[in-house]
């Protein structure tokens, strides 16, 4: 057998014997779950205590008609087996097994964490959790038109080709390692000495709006809304002025994008819920296969762009 075909087989292998847990199903959940799903993971455990409701039917293709005021894990169970009749799929209605008194115990036999549409405090209390027990650990979810995957997969091991090998013939491959930091390292990023250009490609402003919206939330415990946007503005411009960005891009997003922001933030859009919850299904899958560097660590997609960028906050890389 080739080692190329060996790394594959083994890629499936450790895909199909995994356990990944979602929190909430939600547009961006349900992209990303039929993505796992579909590649035939072990076991999914999807956790959502809210009934269906007019707007899940939106994004939600999981909920069929008349399923509004069911609970949407129990309405969206029998379209997710349906995908795979190998997965294991069950369903949690009730957060309790979430609570700090029982997480522990519910991450035992979990591989990944997934965590969507969550505020800030609970993802980083969730994501404290992985760490503890040594679980991989995605977040994301969408505001509008804008969405984002956070990554921390505690020290990740990877198969990556080997540029230096020489010859000609079947394509060596060698072992990286990439160390990544918790939720909470991740927010003391510097952007120190990035030119002009490294900073731009890397859109502060639709970095910082999702940033600041998740301390607005924290701060008020609440969600933003039409009247939020002067206070989550500056914010940004106050998280901007310590992380040290490069004022020659201009980096603190505009009046206008930032109550844009505010007033789109509790909706959900189809196409935006398609291509962040695609890219976090697909990368949980390359995090998991361990055969593809996944993203380091934190992406965010500006739909008034239709460009991603993703910043390695706080990342250090083994070797």
């Amino acid at each position: 057998m080739s080692e190329s075909k060996m790394n594959v087989d083994v890629e499936k292998v450790q895909v199909s014997i995994t356990e990944v847990l979602v929190v909430r199903l939600k547009g961006v959940a349900t992209e990303a779950i039929k993505n796992i799903v579909l590649a035939g993971i072990g076991k999914l455990i999807v956790v959502d205590d809210q009934p269906v409701d007019e707007t899940d039917l939106g994004c939600g293709f999981f909920f069929p008609e008349g399923s509004i005021g069911q609970p949407r894990v129990e309405a969206a169970k029998p379209q997710i087996q349906s995908l795979n009749p190998l997965v294991n799929v069950v369903a949690v209605s009730d957060f309790g097994c979430l609570s700090d008194g029982q997480i522990d115990a519910t991450l035992e036999g979990v591989d990944l964490v997934c965590v969507t549409d969550c505020q800030k405090d609970e993802m980083l209390r969730l994501n404290e959790a992985s760490r503890r027990s040594k679980k991989l650990f995605y977040a994301g979810g969408s505001y509008g038109i804008i969405g984002f995957v956070f990554a921390d997969l505690l020290v990740h091991e990877y198969l990556a080709q080997d540029r230096n090998a020489a010859g000609s013939g079947a394509p060596k491959t060698t072992k990286q390692s990439v160390t990544y930091p918790s939720l909470r390292e991740s927010f003391s990023h510097s952007w120190k000495g990035l030119a002009k250009r490294q900073t731009k490609e890397l859109n502060p402003s639709a970095v910082f709006s999702v940033l600041a919206l998740w301390e607005w939330e924290s701060q008020h415990q609440a969600y933003v809304g039409p009247d939020s946007g002067v206070e989550v503005r500056q914010i940004a411009a106050e998280m901007i002025k310590s992380a040290g960005v490069n004022t020659q891009v201009d980096p603190i997003p505009s009046v206008a994008a930032i109550d844009s922001l505010c007033i789109t933030a509790k909706h959900e859009f189809s196409p935006i819920c398609a291509i962040i919850g695609g890219f976090l299904g697909q990368d949980i899958l390359k995090a998991l296969g361990a055969k593809e560097p996944p993203i380091s660590n934190f992406l965010v997609f500006d739909g008034s762009t239709g460009a991603a960028s993703v910043v390695p906050m706080k990342m250090n890389a083994g070797s």
